[in-house]
């Protein structure tokens, strides 16, 4: 008798990696929209991030969000996102604590518990970098 568990790849795994690529990539398009807003910039002086810092924030979750989705540059984009993510818990939600409820950092915490999940996991097999074969492992 064979009592080893081992993880298949299938069909069902591929969409649910694809999914969870998807949705971290969405989120952060969404959220990316209102950054382009000048009131955002304004924001970010009252809470002493240099206003230079608004368009590469919003271009970072744009453009890493639409990657996230097609699957190229997975890795580098969710880092990027990480290192956002680290900022805004650091930076403008840790005086809050931790519940989302109360402005603090919970939710900041799934998305990068799931960007990181990203960087080693990479792109999967529905992506436009396992498709092409041609992107180097450590750019997909």
């Amino acid at each position: 008798m064979n009592a080893e568990a081992t993880l298949k790849g299938n069909v069902l795994h591929d969409i649910t990696h694809w999914g969870i690529s998807a949705s971290i990539g969405v989120i952060f398009i969404v959220h990316s929209i209102k950054k382009f807003d000048p009131g955002w910039q304004e924001w970010l002086v009252s809470i002493g991030i240099p206003p230079e810092l608004q368009l590469p924030i919003a271009l970072a979750e744009f453009i890493g969000g639409i990657l996230l989705v097609v699957g190229v540059l997975s890795r580098i984009s969710a880092a990027i996102l990480s290192v956002i993510l680290l900022g805004a818990i650091f930076h403008i939600r840790w005086e809050n604590g931790f519940f989302v409820s109360k402005g603090g950092w919970e939710w900041d915490l799934v998305m990068l518990a799931a960007t990181l999940a990203i960087i080693v996991a990479g792109p999967g097999r529905i992506s436009i970098s396992h498709v092409a074969k041609k992107i180097p492992r450590f750019l997909q």
